[in-house]
């Protein structure tokens, strides 16, 4: 049985004579509530039947109660408008006296489920049902079912009274299924659940008030969701933290790390830059011939390179992970991308030897312009022969699309007869015209350098993270990281760019 109640207002009767009818809304269209039994209910518009048995006018839903009848029954856009008269009786004019004063001033429907549906929330949609009582009730469980009249006089048969209104056309309700659903639109009542002694006590005894007693405990089990309670609904963090920056230093690694001296903030690198003489005999008794030797100093400047971020300490405290160890890594991967930058950079603008390449997207210029590049190295750095060509990504991806005249790869990952290295486009470092391929995300595009390592040197001294305490009295610490880097071209003639 459902049962929806609203608040009410009404109007009374300025005659003398005691009213005999009430009009109102019974229950408002496609608007829910929770009925009696903990149910969300929605009745569409239709549901309920204008023709038919006249539904009993009880109180409080009790059948033993009846106080009247309903008279009239409208379908309109707001809900199911109703007449209903009270019969003179005691316990009709007591009620009567109870409207009067507004202690009754709300209506609610007990119907027969015959059709409906559950929406995505679980709330019953009521299409249709046969409509058995209307309730005076005191508290209401719908806003909109109200009273809205009490009339002075006694209203005629319901199709006398309704006649002045404009009824649609109404659809006799087919005789309900069989054990149909009984629901009462009443707010759900307030049960106490019991003690221990109680539940036991009740349970033994069993039969129908046990059950009774089982249902009403079901019924007063308020509905949880997570919305109420999200002071214990806990938030777990999936580990590790995932962090994309990749710290990689390809042409550091390349051309290796030497270490820094601690002293000083300018430190010398010699190298020789004039060799001695070596020639054939002059003669017995002749002088050999005279040369000299000369050692140049390259004066190296360190270079301070670092960065710091300001943490409370409750941040320090209370963060899971831990901040400080998370922070302390992404600085390093910072620290090492922009030490490979500066690297990168120096080594670009210290080449000054250059060679043409005619087209970057034809195999055989660049074979043409390696070779030559190579030739270039080995004249005029005494001997040397590159082993390194350190390109940019542009320039990576147009060596690794290059195709023979017959269209094939020139570097396969299964290499075939005509292979002239491999590069993958999974890593960074691959082998070309026999060539350590080195690539670096750091190069300005379009670089492409051909030479050996040893021409440029990188001085390092990491430093790593240092904790500083804040010194305006508050509880927070500076984290820094820092380390000194510095970079030499030292032998410029061992390297050869591509243009």
């Amino acid at each position: 049985m459902i049962r929806l109640t609203a608040e009410n207002t009404f109007v009374l009767a300025e005659d003398g004579e005691k009213p005999r009818s009430i009009s109102g809304v019974a229950v408002p269209w496609d608007t829910e509530a929770t009925v009696s039994d903990g149910t969300r209910v929605k009745f569409e518009r239709g549901a309920l039947p204008v023709t038919g048995k006249k539904p009993k006018l009880l109180k409080y839903h009790d059948s033993e109660q009846p106080v009247g009848v309903v008279t009239g029954r409208l379908d309109s856009e707001e809900g199911m408008l109703f007449t209903a008269r009270i019969s003179a009786t005691s316990e009709g004019n007591d009620m009567l006296e109870l409207i009067k004063d507004e202690a009754v001033d709300s209506v609610s429907v007990g119907v027969d489920v015959v059709d409906a549906t559950y929406d995505d929330n679980g709330t019953m949609i009521i299409k249709k049902a046969n409509w058995v009582e209307l309730s005076l009730v005191t508290a209401p469980a719908f806003k909109g079912a109200m009273i809205t009249e009490v009339a002075a006089t006694e209203p005629q048969e319901e199709t006398t009274t309704m006649s002045e209104v404009k009824v649609e056309a109404p659809v006799e309700v087919p005789a309900p299924a069989p054990a149909p659903q009984m629901l009462f639109a009443a707010p759900r009542k307030e049960f106490k659940l019991p003690s221990a002694a109680e539940y036991i006590s009740k349970i033994i005894r069993g039969g129908s008030e046990a059950q009774e007693f089982l249902a009403n405990i079901k019924a007063a089990a308020p509905d949880v969701v997570t919305t109420d309670t999200p002071g214990i609904l806990p938030e777990p963090i999936l580990g590790p933290v995932y962090n994309n920056f990749r710290g990689l230093r390809p042409v550091v690694d390349a051309i290796g790390v030497k270490a820094m001296p601690g002293g000083g903030k300018v430190f010398r690198r010699p190298a020789v830059t004039t060799h001695t003489t070596i020639g054939a005999s002059n003669g017995e008794n002749a002088n050999l011939d005279q040369g000299t030797f000369v050692v140049q100093n390259n004066n190296v400047t360190k270079g301070v390179y670092g960065g710091y971020v300001r943490l409370s300490e409750e941040d320090m405290d209370w963060t899971e992970p831990e901040v400080l160890g998370l922070l302390v890594d992404d600085m390093a991967r910072i620290y090492a991308n922009q030490t490979d930058d500066v690297a990168a950079d120096a080594l670009l603008a210290g080449v000054s030897a250059s060679e043409p390449i005619t087209s970057r997207v034809v195999a055989a210029d660049w074979i043409s312009a390696i070779y030559n590049a190579a030739s270039t190295i080995l004249s005029s750095s005494n001997g040397n022969l590159p082993t390194h060509l350190f390109l940019s990504p542009n320039n990576w991806a147009f060596l690794g699309k290059l195709v023979d005249d017959a269209g094939r790869p020139l570097f396969p990952q299964i290499g075939p007869m005509n292979a002239f290295g491999a590069v993958s486009p999974g890593a960074i470092v691959g082998n070309a015209f026999g060539l350590s391929v080195v690539v670096d995300r750091n190069f300005a595009a379009d670089t492409a350098i051909v030479g050996h390592p040893d021409g440029f040197e990188i001085f390092e001294q990491q430093k790593g993270a240092i904790q500083v305490e804040a010194a305006d009295g508050s509880l927070s610490r500076y984290i820094k990281f820092r380390g000194y880097f510095s970079t030499l071209m030292i032998d410029a003639s061992k390297f050869v760019k591509l243009v």
